[in-house]
């Protein structure tokens, strides 16, 4: 599992300029050495254990046999990722940035039922403790720090959001206006009692889910509702097509990077190995941009 864009860029979070503090930045940010890689892939299994964890105490969550065990794991993994939280806030100049990044909110948000359901008993007052043993599952978010394709999937939604706007807001227009027409059309009589249940209507048909709680009696409703599910099924492919393309073309960017990064400036050979410093036939130096 690739662990790329673990790290935040240094500039960011800032990195410790040397002592015990860069050792373990190195360690728990970067990916580049061995030691960075093992943690990535040691805290990688910790976290689906975890979540396996959460999965099987919702299914025995009355069985008085694996309630201790299954505790006990808990209890193990927050502190784990509790002692995994505190050390990549001490490791950073800016502890601060890192607690308020996305990466920092997930890490906390990891460890923070646990420790509020321990230390604040009046708190099933106010909700089920089950409630907050949901927000365990955020660990599972912490993946995407180590798999490059949700970044690059994050930053293609990112910069595709304007034209999925304006699609959201012509499929918007369209549910009202032919919900609406099926309350004119098809009334009282045949469920339409109203103008959102009329809306709501049209999305599940625009959806193409089509629950059948409510369905069109007359000639004119059903021809409503065949244009409605032909239009779903072409709209279906508008924001996925937006996102794929920008996806492509951050993909292509990616590779001009890459093989810019690999260009040997004295011989102009381009093909070297992904972790080569310097050019196999000339010996010198290679340009990297990354």
């Amino acid at each position: 599992m690739p662990a790329a864009t673990a790290a935040p860029p240094d500039s960011a979070l800032g990195r410790p300029a040397g002592g015990w503090r860069r050792q373990l930045y190195r360690v728990i940010f970067d990916s580049d050495t061995p030691a960075g890689r093992r943690f990535d892939v040691i805290l990688v299994g910790l976290i689906l254990a975890s979540v396996v964890v959460v999965v099987l105490d919702s299914v025995y969550v009355g069985d008085v046999r694996w309630r201790g065990w299954l505790r006990g794991a808990e209890w193990a993994f927050t502190g784990l990722f509790s002692l995994e939280y505190v050390l990549r806030l001490v490791c950073v100049r800016r502890p601060l940035r890192y607690a308020g990044s996305f990466f920092g909110i997930i890490d906390l948000l990891a460890v923070l039922p646990t420790w509020l359901a321990a230390f604040v008993p009046g708190l099933q007052a106010l909700i089920d403790v089950r409630v907050l043993r949901l927000l365990r599952v955020f660990r599972i978010f912490k993946l995407t720090a180590f798999i490059a394709e949700y970044q690059v999937l994050i930053a293609a939604l990112a910069a595709s959001w304007r034209k999925i706007l304006v699609f959201l807001s012509t499929v918007l227009f369209i549910v009202i206006v032919m919900g609406t027409v099926m309350y004119v059309v098809e009334g009282p009589g045949s469920g339409f009692t109203s103008i959102p249940l009329g809306i709501y209507w049209a999305i599940t048909t625009m959806t193409t889910v089509g629950f059948g709680d409510l369905t069109p009696h007359t000639g004119v409703g059903r021809l409503i509702a065949s244009v409605m599910m032909l239009i779903g099924w072409g709209t279906l492919a508008v924001p996925t097509g937006i996102v794929t393309a920008e996806m492509a073309l951050r993909h292509r960017a990616s590779y001009r990077a890459r093989r810019a990064s690999l260009l040997c400036p004295a011989c102009g050979e381009s093909v070297h190995l992904p972790q080569a410093a310097r050019c196999h036939r000339c010996g010198n130096e290679l340009n990297r941009v990354d």
